[in-house]
């Protein structure tokens, strides 16, 4: 495991070598594995990750169905509703469904509706590894909407190099910093030999040059 206080340094330096904006920019991270063999289903990463201290940016949550999940969405704030005349529809409007795919990161689905999902945006959603989230009667999603906002999805499939958001500009670095710990614990839990299996880490801002963190 990286010490906390390499990780912190890290993502001082790459504050310090970004090129200074008036907007906020995305710091993330890249981690590249080694020795092993990603062609092998049960060695591929598919972990939503919560992060203790969010991403300082907004996460897109889209709920499908109908009724009560629909006002507890509302109440919850999510940022897109679709009901099961919107999800047929979409299935005849490939380029909107796909912007739809690409533009939420979560999606929560009331289990009656999705048959109709699985037929009409399974083949926006299933590929990006964004299948919903089935919600059965009687469940609450206010608190799995405001645990996924503070969260990130990683899914390698059979890569052995991925990126994933940690944080904003607007955090401080110890906030990243801790972020970035979570992610490569949890990473490491699920890596057959653990911290063996990782070639290096980087960190970096949007527009900013990669910092090796290991």
């Amino acid at each position: 495991m990286v010490e906390k206080a390499k990780i912190l340094e890290a993502v001082k330096t790459a504050l310090e070598k970004a090129p200074k904006r008036k907007f906020s920019e995305s710091i993330d991270i890249t981690i590249n594995l080694k020795n092993i063999d990603m062609a092998q289903p049960k060695n591929r990463i598919d972990e939503t990750i919560l992060l203790p201290n969010g991403t300082g940016e907004n996460v897109g949550i889209c709920v499908l169905g109908k009724g009560d999940i629909v006002t507890q969405a509302k109440d919850a704030k999510v940022d897109l509703i679709l009901g099961p005349e919107e999800i047929e529809r979409l299935g005849g409007a490939p380029r909107e469904a796909r912007k739809i795919a690409e533009q939420y990161r979560f999606f929560l689905a009331e289990t009656g509706v999705m048959p109709q999902v699985g037929r009409f945006l399974g083949p926006r959603l299933g590929p990006r590894g964004r299948m919903p989230m089935p919600i059965t009667g009687g469940m609450d999603i206010r608190p799995i909407v405001e645990r996924l906002r503070n969260s990130v999805k990683i899914r390698t499939k059979d890569k052995t190099v991925f990126s994933t958001k940690v944080g904003s500009t607007t955090m401080k670095p110890e906030q990243v910093a801790e972020n970035i710990e979570t992610i490569v614990k949890r990473i490491e839990s699920v890596l057959e030999q653990g911290p063996l299996n990782i070639r290096s880490i980087y960190v970096k801002t949007t527009m900013g040059p990669p910092v090796r963190l290991v």
